[in-house]
């Protein structure tokens, strides 16, 4: 009788240290958990190749993960989670060589109409130039 009282006991014990996590509630709210660098088309369009780390940091902020093994590349990365759940997941990863950025990966990529508006700028200032005495 004792003995089975004192695994009873055992039992019980073991079951309360689960608490909560074990059983989940239903009804039980979780919030939307937002982390890492929040990168835009925008912010990504106002990159170009050649800028420099110090640009790229202004425009993108600091990365998310900075390899210490590999020092010419920086990820950005930024998700969404509910719990346990994950909602949204986007990543942007640029490359440099020496201090210069060559090439970006990820979900983001730069549209052509930036490039094409930078040099229809280009062109435009060329011309008013000339045109001034």
């Amino acid at each position: 009788m004792r003995t089975l009282l004192a695994s009873l006991v055992c039992a019980i014990a073991l079951l309360s240290t689960t608490a909560c996590g074990f059983v989940g509630f239903p009804g039980v709210y979780r919030i939307n958990v937002e982390q890492g660098n929040i990168v835009d088309q925008t912010k990504v369009d106002q990159l170009k190749i050649g800028m420099s780390r110090r640009q790229v940091r202004f425009i993108l902020g600091t990365p998310m993960i900075e390899d210490s093994f590999n020092q010419d590349r920086w990820d950005y990365i930024h998700n969404i989670r509910n719990g346990k759940n994950l909602i949204m997941e986007e990543r942007l990863s640029v490359f440099f060589e020496g201090d210069r950025l060559s090439r970006m990966e990820g979900d983001f990529t730069p549209t052509e109409e930036s490039d094409e508006a930078d040099d229809s700028s280009e062109a435009t200032e060329e011309t008013t130039g000339d045109a001034t005495p």
